[in-house]
């Protein structure tokens, strides 16, 4: 696939190997526990509105690279060409089984499969849109030296982000307001990264799914 201009890499605090062999270990162990209600959920989705079970996002990952990305399909078959890249408030896009699953962020849990494959990791900076990845500063290109992750610091700080993102200028404020203080908040977590950082915060993302 296409690449965009990449950050130089980064140090850091976790090593890359055992990151990796602890996000292979916890996916794989998360499809086969989960496994009954990816079934399920796959069966509505099916049911609820014509077109794929998954949705197949272009992302741009660690080194400016870019990768589909998995997601149970929330939305109307062509959402992508219909409307924005980012979901706002009300969209008329979302189905009615996608907006329980956008909810409750099952319909991140395919992303196990992109762990599983070397794009992401369990915690990371989320992956951006292409389009919105070459307004990036320099010091925000710097994101792109860290393979990103299904949550993040940034996604539990803004993870009400759709309902933000309302009335005509909700771009505007995502460009200016949203996306750079979430890129801040990624890379001063990414920076200083532990693997028991990396466990506080996906238990913290678990216990959020409640609220």
């Amino acid at each position: 696939m296409s690449s965009l201009p990449s950050a130089p890499s980064s140090p850091n605090i976790v090593d890359d190997r055992l990151q990796r062999f602890f996000d292979i270990v916890v996916a794989g162990i998360g499809l086969i526990v989960l496994s009954p209600l990816l079934l399920a959920v796959s069966v509505w989705v099916k049911l609820d509105s014509p077109g794929p079970i998954l949705y197949r996002a272009s992302r741009v990952g660690r080194g400016g690279k870019q990768f589909k990305l998995f997601k149970f399909r929330s939305m109307v078959v062509d959402a992508d060409r219909l409307g924005p890249g980012i979901t706002t408030a009300n969209d008329a896009r979302v189905t009615r089984a996608g907006r329980w699953l956008r909810q409750t962020k099952i319909d991140e849990l395919p992303q196990l499969i992109n762990v599983l494959r070397g794009d992401m990791s369990l915690v990371g900076p989320r992956p951006e849109d292409p389009r919105y990845v070459v307004l990036y500063t320099p010091e925000q290109r710097q994101i792109l030296a860290y393979r990103p992750g299904i949550t993040s610091a940034a996604s539990l700080t803004f993870r009400h982000e759709e309902m933000l993102l309302n009335g005509p200028d909700w771009e505007t404020l995502y460009r200016e307001k949203i996306m750079p203080a979430k890129l801040a908040i990624d890379l001063a977590y990414m920076r200083q990264r532990s693997l028991y950082t990396d466990l506080q915060l996906i238990l913290r993302t678990i216990a959020s799914l409640t609220e």
